[in-house]
């Protein structure tokens, strides 16, 4: 069966009326939140150097250009939803999301379910998220994203052990840290939580141990409660 081919009707001018749909940010982190991180599909560039900057409107704009150039390469959909997320348009996040997932490439379609999986430990969904993580893990086993963020949603799900087996692997297969460059993160304690996984399992355990003391004082009870969990082993 043919692929179906997105047009500029369904890829930028959808991402276009969404984000003039939306309205302010979606000031909501549910109680039960778990988030874990998202991820880039594009190759380095302006696109992401502005995002990490903090240029969202300079990002979406690079992103657009894209599309608009070559329809059919949904990387810049998918970095377009991240640009969104990061602004708290969580539900357009997911529609353009839901687009790579249904017409991307395997590696589109991977990036596009990490962080559909992000959106939904987000709302709580953590279950959902979850089986989208497993599903992004199933289309490449080889690439190490999908495996990061299950080691971060084990964790907040207090399954120590798990995680950290699914971090070791997630660094086998990442030799160099290039696929942990391509992360975005929606909240500061996503990159907290991570960063103090990896100090803990490299046996850093003062930096280890700050980095656990500053994610308890987050705003995410999954979170905090995974943090005094490890402070409470130490």
């Amino acid at each position: 069966m043919q692929k179906p081919t997105i047009t500029r009707s369904t890829g930028a001018a959808l991402a276009a009326a969404l984000l003039a749909a939306c309205g302010g940010p979606e000031a909501r982190v549910p109680a039960d939140a778990a988030p874990v991180l998202a991820t880039l599909a594009s190759a380095p560039g302006t696109g992401s150097a502005r995002l990490r900057a903090g240029d969202l409107t300079g990002a979406r704009a690079t992103y657009e250009v894209a599309l608009a150039a070559d329809p059919d390469r949904l990387a810049a959909l998918n970095d377009l939803a991240v640009s969104y997320a990061l602004e708290g348009h969580l539900d357009p996040a997911r529609r353009l999301l839901d687009e790579v997932v249904a017409h991307g490439s395997p590696r589109e379609q991977q990036a596009a379910l990490v962080n559909l999986g992000e959106l939904y430990a987000l709302d709580g969904y953590v279950s959902i998220a979850q089986a989208c993580l497993e599903s992004a893990h199933g289309v490449d086993p080889a690439r190490p994203e999908p495996l990061y963020a299950l080691a971060l949603l084990a964790d907040a799900r207090g399954e120590t052990e798990t995680a950290l087996a699914l971090l070791r692997e997630a660094l086998r297969l990442d030799e160099g840290a290039a696929a942990r460059a391509t992360f975005a993160y929606v909240y500061p304690e996503e990159r907290l939580h991570l960063e103090a996984l990896l100090a803990e399992e490299g046996g850093q355990r003062v930096q280890a141990e700050a980095l656990w003391r500053a994610l308890a004082q987050g705003r995410f009870g999954s979170l905090a409660a995974a943090a005094d969990r490890r402070l409470g082993e130490r």
